[in-house]
């Protein structure tokens, strides 16, 4: 008997897995095109040098990441986009976590206020950076307008060196907040009602109640939303684009990696060096995201 014959698949078996195959296809193939085929493309071309004006490739080796391992614009890249991971994404899950909790429960008209507060998520990041560039403008921003209304001094909020990341994470939090609201919402309306009545009857507070069922049982939920919080922030460069010029003071303490990227490869015509730029990014995500794969056993409970 042979193999074939005798590990042969039911015809309706058979069918259930073409029509498997069929449905996931797209995003097989869309993950391929878009993003596991650039990154091994990447990783080639940061190897090359790019010829006279962008033209052709001229293999360096490892002189790249050579040259990348003693820049200093580099380092202080890797520390603006940590420094504004760091910020963000605490920051946001924090006020996100509080916003469904409280929009979970019976609140009159919450679904406009989930409507309102997922709005940023969805509008054009070179918009939304244009009207919050017009609110931190020094001569005639509105919220210089409102601290000279009560007797305070004006801020340089792009200019400043010592402001100017502080504004990007202000950006930051308010358009990421409505995304991991609303996730983490979906997550507490998984929770079963039983456990919430059972703990009135044993008469603990909302607070015990928070940290000792909620809490828990959504951190599935709020796990998923770090790693991915934590991926979207490392990539950071609209917010920054839009707001900065390679001339501004505040260059150097809010440049981010995806950002010099952007400068060497297509306004320098380096892209191999680009590349490079990339493929470290691309490894300090990949190591915070198995640490926070290691770690989530500790913290996670899955029900």
């Amino acid at each position: 008997m042979s193999w074939m014959q005798k590990h042969k698949i039911p015809k309706k078996r058979w069918n259930e897995m073409c029509w498997a195959w069929f449905m996931v296809a797209p995003t097989i193939i869309g993950l391929l095109i878009l993003n596991i085929i650039p990154i091994f493309q990447t990783f080639y071309l940061s190897f090359f040098k790019s010829g006279a004006f962008g033209k052709g490739n001229i293999f360096v080796g490892f002189d790249n990441y050579k040259t990348l391992i003693h820049d200093v614009q580099v380092w202080y890249a890797v520390r603006n986009t940590l420094s504004y991971t760091c910020a963000v994404v605490p920051i946001t899950i924090i006020l996100a976590l509080i916003a469904a909790v409280l929009l979970n429960g019976k609140v009159k008209g919450r679904n406009i206020y989930r409507t309102i507060y997922f709005i940023p998520m969805v509008a054009a990041p070179a918009a939304v950076t244009m009207v919050w560039k017009w609110l931190y403008n020094y001569q005639f921003g509105l919220i210089n307008h409102f601290l000279e209304a009560v007797g305070l001094e004006k801020v340089n909020w792009i200019d400043d060196p010592d402001v100017a990341m502080i504004s990007i994470v202000i950006i930051g939090v308010w358009s990421a907040f409505g995304y991991c609201m609303v996730l983490l919402l979906a997550g507490l309306q998984e929770i079963p009602r039983d456990y919430y009545e059972a703990s009135n009857i044993d008469g603990a507070s909302p607070v015990k109640q928070f940290f000792s069922i909620t809490l828990p049982l959504v951190s599935p939920t709020l796990f998923f939303v770090l790693v991915t919080s934590i991926i979207q922030a490392m990539q950071v460069f609209d917010v920054i684009y839009m707001m900065l010029d390679v001339t501004s003071p505040s260059y150097d303490t809010t440049v981010s990696l995806v950002y010099l990227f952007y400068n060497n490869s297509f306004k320098y015509s380096n892209k191999g060096y680009g590349s490079a730029i990339v493929m470290l990014l691309l490894l300090i995500i990949m190591i915070i995201t198995v640490i926070q794969t290691k770690l989530q056993k500790k913290w996670v409970n899955y029900m």
